[in-house]
Formats: C-alpha cells, structure tokens, sequence
C-alpha cells in the first residue's frame, strides 16, 4: 500500500494506520482503508450518528484477514474538510455522491456495502440509485427507508422511539445540550463503547462545527427543508441484502422492521439479536459471522461475466 497516483484519492500513514483522502469537489474525504494489497473483492464500511470510522476497525482487520480491500470513510461533516456549513448539503443525494467519490476514486465496478445507522440510510440511499454497482449490501439496525417512514407514521412504538428526532431538528440547543459538561450527555449515548473508542470521538466532536455537523444530517434529510429534487426514490429491492436488528434497539422498534420485508424482490436475509443498537459493539462474533457469510455468499462467483444476472 502506498501513494495513489490518481489526483481524486491520495493514500497515507499516520501513526501506522493507512488513510485515504478522497475529493468530492470542494471537500475531502478522510477514509480509513486496509488491506488494498489484497486482491479480494472490496467492501465500504458507512458509520452513523454519532460515531466515526472508528467504530469498524475489529471489522475492518478481520476482513482484511479474509482477502477483502476495506475503504471506511469518515462521512460528511466528520471528515474536517467536508464539513460545510449549509443544512441543505447533508441530504442523502449530497452523502450517496461521498460515495460514488469513493467508488470513482479507487474505480470499482461492483463492491460490497455495509452500513450502521444514518450510514445504512446513505446505505439504502445508495444501493437504489446505483444497484448495479453492487455485489452485496448490509444493513445494521436500520430498515429500508420506506419501511421506517410507515412505521414513523402509523405505529405509536416508533412514534414514540423517535421523538428525539424532533429535538435534533431544534437549532443550536442540541449542540449545547450535547457538549456541556465535557460532552456529559454526549457520553451517556456510548454506554457499551470502550474508553478509547470514546476517546476516539470525542477527538472528532470537540472539533470546530463537527457536531452542529453531525446533527445536520438529522435537520437535512427529516423535516420540510429538503428540496423536490433532494428525495430519492425507495423502491423494492433487487441487490442481496443482509438486515441485522437488535430487538433491544433504543431508535427502531419492530413494526418498521417487520414492514422491510415486502419492498425486497432479491436475496434477503433478516437476522434478530437479543441486543440494542450498537451491534458492533455488543454483539461483534454474531454480526461479523453474519456479515462474512452474506460477503461469501454473494460474490463475484454469484454474477454471471458481464452480463450482471445471478446465477
């Protein structure tokens, strides 16, 4: 692994990790990577809110262990030059091309996705826009999008889960709410993430804007300011898919999981934990065997040459 000749991504050390920074026009992308020697197939790794890349690296070392090139970036307004200023650019469309900078950058034709809460919804986002582009995508916590939107609209459960939706669509208090105290009730959120994994985002957090950051995806993409050409249309699903719930989750209640399966005409594969909505965290044996084994079971040998039909 080594510098990368292309002028969209540059590969680079720091304290004996590799990175990767990725240009999507005016913002740069910092992205952990491993593995890229390998001539295995490649998987993306999306994190969520309110976490980093850092979250995938038992993940990520493990994949690499088994053959695969791992790209993890550090999403939208946590990377510190991609982090702009306007709400308007945390909507999906605006993260999905973060994405496709990746893709484009290291020239994949089809790779594997795997995503965590808002990174499953970019997840989501993603594999309906771009389904050709894809050997597999999983998704931790998070049902198909329309699936969510019925049960945030019918089902008092969910109703219920995701008032705290409304409260980060509140500007700036949230911020202030979330970092006083040394960040106090910032940290009550990790309860079953290790003192450096927390140390790790806290890093991140303390950094000029990178909450309000952070919190704008929620005030981008729920509510009345998006725009007619910012919506993506979620449609039933072709790409093999691997959906990971914990029935302990604190944000998604079972209605809109059990609703996911109707918009899924391809391979798919629902796994329920005994467990909350860290799953990485909490039930890291379980998910990861999950996840290899839905990466096995549908790679490249699974697409006919050129054409793009399963077998």
């Amino acid at each position: 692994m080594g510098a990368n000749n292309s002028n969209s991504v540059k590969e680079i050390i720091i304290n004996d990790e590799w990175f990767a920074e990725i240009n999507n026009g005016e913002y740069v992308l910092n992205c952990r990577i491993g593995g890229m020697e390998n001539g295995g197939e490649t998987v993306i790794l999306l994190h969520g809110f309110p976490e980093t890349s850092y979250m995938w690296i038992r993940l990520m070392d493990l994949l690499v262990k088994k053959g695969y090139r791992v790209i993890a970036p550090d999403q939208r307004g946590y990377s510190p030059k991609a982090r702009p200023t306007l709400i308007k650019e945390y909507t999906l469309k605006h993260t999905v091309s973060d994405v496709l900078a990746i893709v484009n950058a290291y020239k994949l034709k089809r790779f594997h996705l795997v995503g965590h809460d808002w990174g499953s919804s970019v997840g989501w986002a993603f594999i309906a826009k771009y389904p050709d582009m894809m050997y597999s995508w999983t998704s931790l916590s998070i049902p198909h999008m329309r699936a969510f939107q019925e049960a945030y609209n019918n089902d008092f459960d969910q109703k219920e889960k995701s008032k705290y939706i409304g409260f980060f669509n509140m500007p700036f208090f949230p911020e202030l709410y979330m970092s006083f105290n040394n960040y106090k009730n910032l940290k009550r959120v990790w309860k079953v993430h290790g003192e450096e994994e927390i140390n790790a985002y806290l890093n991140v957090f303390r950094q000029r804007g990178a909450l309000r950051s952070a919190l704008n995806w929620y005030r981008a993409n729920i509510g009345n300011r998006r725009k007619p050409s910012d919506y993506i249309q979620f449609g039933n699903v072709e790409v093999p898919t691997l959906f990971i719930w914990g029935n302990m989750d604190m944000a998604i209640g079972r209605k809109s999981v059990e609703l996911s399966e109707k918009y899924m005409n391809g391979p798919y594969n629902f796994v329920e934990l005994y467990a909350g909505h860290w799953l990485i965290q909490e039930e890291f044996d379980k998910v990861s065997n999950e996840i290899i084994k839905h990466l096995k079971k549908y790679s490249s040998s699974f697409y006919e040459p050129h054409l793009g039909r399963k077998k």
